[in-house]
């Protein structure tokens, strides 16, 4: 490639570059700026350069390239009755409803209001209960309402999670994903993002932490079934995505290497990953997940797993791992998307700390081996003038 092509490599083909191996022309820079720019609109603090712009025209504003998760299917939940209300009041119900994600259905609670939102999931083998709850604090950081009850509380939910995953059908939406490619075109990447390794989604999405690692001891038969079931769904979804389009694909599973510890790991997600990756890779598909988590104790076995990109990297002082612990560590691959710890970002760290850790990096990462990011993601608390400055640093070679 010449010095006149190198110029004018787009962020989203610095992306494609290193993804397929390759040196771009100069790190790609990309992020989100979904929760900063959530959170500062719900507290009337957004500044006014950039008042009524699309995301997409901040991104290109500040200079960091814009990341943005879709997926590329649905899920239609066969045989179930979805009904919810939000502070009491019925706001949605649907049957056999097709949903983004199960049973963490993020789409129900009001995104801009705080409250309660209580859904009931009916099935002929009996009913669940989800909730989720928002209040201005979280509304303020940019984030969505959490989960405060989950479907799993006791023996008798199994039956009807069994139930409904048995019924689980994959519904193709890839126009959702081409959408968000032609809004963002050449300044990002969009990355096509799927669910979560089946302990990742007990342990996060179908009970309480507390319950599930108690069930993983009392009630192993349950689990192993459930474990099964969702591995039979996410393997069939998998093999559903060989007509997709696309060099790069995403696990959301947001491992932390505490809660999913090495023993666990090697008991229930490097087996999974390695076959998982071996199904994609074999449609010509680069994989990553996301890994924002302290993944210290990780960091070896995840060189085994197969997954060519481990993104949302946060190193100390979000974690307890620097960036150099991690480079040196993954020399050979998987490759980094991340490695800017949000609080550098904030007010509290010295602008010459803040210029300091950003230099260190740059000049570490010198053969364009990594996808430059911040983790997990800047938030209303972070300083968007040091994003900008980063993205200068980043076109100043």
């Amino acid at each position: 490639m010449d010095d006149a092509t190198q110029r004018k490599m787009s962020i989203r083909h610095r992306v494609i570059a290193v993804l397929k191996g390759e040196k771009p022309d100069r790190l790609p820079f990309v992020d989100r700026l979904e929760l900063w720019h959530k959170g500062l609109l719900y507290s009337g603090a957004l500044p006014a350069e950039f008042q009524d712009l699309p995301l997409t025209e901040i991104h290109r504003r500040v200079g960091m390239g814009r990341q943005r998760m879709i997926s590329p299917h649905g899920l239609r939940l066969r045989g179930v009755e979805v009904i919810s209300h939000f502070e009491g009041n019925l706001h949605y119900h649907e049957c056999d409803p097709i949903v983004g994600r199960f049973p963490d259905m993020d789409h129900l609670p009001p995104a801009d209001r705080p409250g309660v939102t209580r859904t009931e999931i009916i099935t002929p083998r009996g009913r669940l209960t989800t909730q989720h709850t928002s209040v201005p604090e979280t509304l303020a950081t940019g984030a969505r309402a959490y989960m405060s009850k989950h479907p799993i509380d006791g023996d008798d939910d199994y039956a009807v999670i069994e139930y409904i995953l048995e019924r689980m059908e994959y519904v193709p939406q890839e126009e959702r994903l081409r959408a968000a490619e032609a809004e963002i075109g050449d300044w990002g990447y969009v990355i096509p993002a799927l669910m979560r390794i089946p302990f990742q989604q007990l342990l996060i999405d179908y009970f309480s932490t507390e319950i599930f690692f108690f069930a993983l001891h009392d009630s192993p038969k349950p689990i192993a079934r459930l474990l099964d079931l969702l591995d039979e769904r996410c393997t069939e979804f998998l093999h559903n995505l060989a007509e997709l389009d696309v060099l790069y694909v995403q696990l959301g599973d947001n491992l932390e290497g505490t809660m999913t510890n090495p023993r666990l790991f090697r008991q229930y997600a490097l087996p999974v990953y390695q076959r998982y990756t071996d199904i994609l890779h074999k449609q010509g598909k680069k994989v990553g997940s996301h890994t924002d988590g302290n993944i210290q104790s990780l960091l070896g076995l995840l060189t085994e797993t197969g997954l060519d990109v481990c993104e949302s990297i946060s190193p100390a002082p979000l974690t307890t791992f620097t960036f150099p612990e991690i480079w040196d560590a993954w020399r050979n691959g998987p490759i980094i998307w991340g490695g800017i710890p949000s609080p550098i970002l904030e007010a509290g760290t010295d602008e010459a700390e803040f210029h300091a850790y950003v230099e260190s990096l740059l000049t570490t990462v010198d053969d364009g081996r990594m996808i430059l990011g911040v983790g997990d993601m800047v938030l209303p608390i972070n300083q968007i003038e040091r994003v900008r400055r980063i993205a200068e640093m980043v076109e100043q070679g």
